[in-house]
């Protein structure tokens, strides 16, 4: 499988299959591709679906196979922001936030991943659940603006707000935290919330999350109470 990314900030995909190739995609990413690809939607088991569920995206994933040569499918981002490529390898999971997954080989695996502390994570939003790329191969993921990058050292940490994660390596810890002092939380602005990531691995962040863009713009937006 061959691919460029194009168009940033509102960036494509475009993969380029040969014969028999196959990739998967959460259902509705695909944006074009050529008349060869052979679509079929599937649920990967009940265990998988159910989890899919609880995360709020949807249950079923697609599946596209180049038929009778080569075959061409592209995936867009649905927001500004960034399409990353990344080489999963065995052993070394990669754990996403759960809107990021784009595509993949189908050599990849995509499952559910649940913050370990479950009673802060159920208040704390997107540090509770997320997604667990596993297997071998090539995924692309989508990010919310630009992407700020960080090698943390073990036991270093870094304190992030709710949705500003996009990415971290399996080997990292992720602990929901709730802000010191009462009037921080009321006052500061900044949530009663943060996310606390450990090394030793990665971290990718992202500068514009849709949910607080959202936030930002509701005011903007008509009231129907009138």
């Amino acid at each position: 499988m061959r691919y460029s990314i194009e168009g940033e900030p509102l960036p494509v995909v475009i993969c380029n299959l040969e014969q028999g190739e196959v990739m998967i995609t959460e259902s509705g990413a695909m944006s074009w591709m050529s008349p060869n690809m052979k679509m079929e939607t599937t649920g990967g088991g009940i265990g998988k679906m159910f989890g899919r569920a609880l995360s709020g995206e949807s249950i079923f994933l697609n599946r596209y196979t180049a038929m009778n040569g080569n075959g061409m499918i592209a995936f867009a981002s649905s927001f500004p922001g960034s399409i990353r490529a990344f080489d999963i390898v065995p052993g070394q999971d990669l754990i996403v936030q759960k809107s990021a997954f784009l595509a993949a080989v189908s050599s990849v695996d995509l499952s559910v991943f649940f913050q370990q502390r479950i009673g802060s994570g159920l208040f704390g939003g997107e540090g509770f659940i997320m997604q667990k790329l596993s297997g071998s191969g090539t995924a692309f993921l989508e990010f919310d603006g630009y992407i700020k990058e960080y090698e943390l050292a073990s036991g270093q940490q870094i304190v992030v707000d709710t949705g500003y994660l996009a990415a971290m390596t399996g080997s990292c810890k992720i602990e929901v935290k709730t802000v010191p002092g009462v009037k921080n939380m009321l006052f500061g602005g900044e949530g009663i919330f943060n996310t606390v990531i450990t090394g030793p691995g990665r971290v990718w962040l992202q500068s514009m999350p849709i949910a607080q863009m959202a936030n930002t713009l509701r005011p903007y937006f008509p009231s129907n109470n009138h």
